[in-house]
């Protein structure tokens, strides 16, 4: 994004708490060894206040006048977000079928002045967050749709029980529900070598309370997860607000796109490089 996306993004977070324009410095490396032994210990880290606090009502009113154009389209989906009639063991927990209802803006909607895509786009940025997953480099989806995208939950719907396709997911509430909408996980319920299909069933069934831990987050707090291997959802939304949450989604490898079928699921439109072979790092289901 160059210079000015440097200095936007300097404006944007509380360098106070998150010294972002001093990669490498004291208090980078500080922030840096919280969130690494976080992430090592349950998958997941909540860096909160990310956003400067006068900016917090303008993060919020620019997602919310691109919600309406989120597609909306409640869907039975399974864990895996793999099409339902794919032949499966009976007790496979990819039979086990949610009804998803919540919905997607897509990154070819977003306004390339929202603070969000600011974020997102920004080396500085990059370069933290790689750091905080202990990685050389990240690269931004190659995905012109799922790269940066608004997850909108309205009143009654939920965002069912899933795995994320990326490995790196982060993310940044950008406007609560009055009630609900909880984030539920499961850290490292599987890996790149075991499904343990046997702990996702647990969970996906209500036997599996043990292996759940919940996060109440708040506007401009910025999450940084390990959604590949950790089985998780938003539960139902309740009130009269809907829930709104940035994704910005990162890869370790250039040139990554999503599935058709799942790029189908949330945006109700594929494009022609989601038809071609997609770079993956693992054999997991999906």
């Amino acid at each position: 994004m160059g210079t000015r996306g440097a200095a936007s993004v300097e404006e944007v977070v509380d360098t106070e708490r998150y010294p972002i324009g001093h990669p490498g410095g004291p208090g980078w490396r500080e922030v840096v060894a919280h969130t690494r032994a976080e992430l090592e210990a349950v998958g997941c880290c909540v860096l909160p206040d990310f956003v400067r606090p006068d900016l917090r009502e303008e993060l919020r009113d620019e997602c919310a006048r691109i919600a309406p154009l989120a597609h909306t389209h409640v869907e039975r989906v399974n864990a895996y977000n793999i099409a339902l009639d794919t032949p499966l063991p009976e007790r496979h927990p990819a039979r086990r079928v949610m009804e998803r209802g919540n919905a997607f803006v897509a990154r070819d909607r977003m306004p390339s002045s929202a603070i969000v895509e600011r974020l997102y786009t920004s080396p500085l940025f990059q370069r933290f967050v790689a750091d905080c997953f202990a990685l050389p480099e990240l690269h931004e989806l190659a995905d012109p749709l799922s790269g940066l995208c608004l997850n909108v939950i309205t009143p009654g719907r939920s965002h069912p029980w899933h795995f994320d396709t990326n490995e790196f997911t982060v993310s940044m509430l950008t406007q609560p529900a009055e009630d609900g909408g909880v984030f539920e996980y499961c850290p490292n319920i599987r890996s790149a070598q075991a499904e343990n299909f046997d702990d996702v069933a647990a969970v996906l069934d209500g036997r599996g309370e043990h292996l759940v831990r919940r996060l109440e987050l708040r506007p401009g707090d910025l999450q940084l997860f390990r959604g590949r291997f950790a089985l998780h959802r938003v539960s139902p939304v309740r009130g009269g607000r809907a829930r709104h949450t940035a994704i910005f989604a990162y890869s370790e490898r250039p040139g990554v796109v999503g599935s058709a079928e799942r790029t189908r699921q949330l945006f109700g439109r594929v494009l022609p490089v989601h038809t071609r072979e997609s770079v993956r790092g693992d054999q997991l289901l999906d």
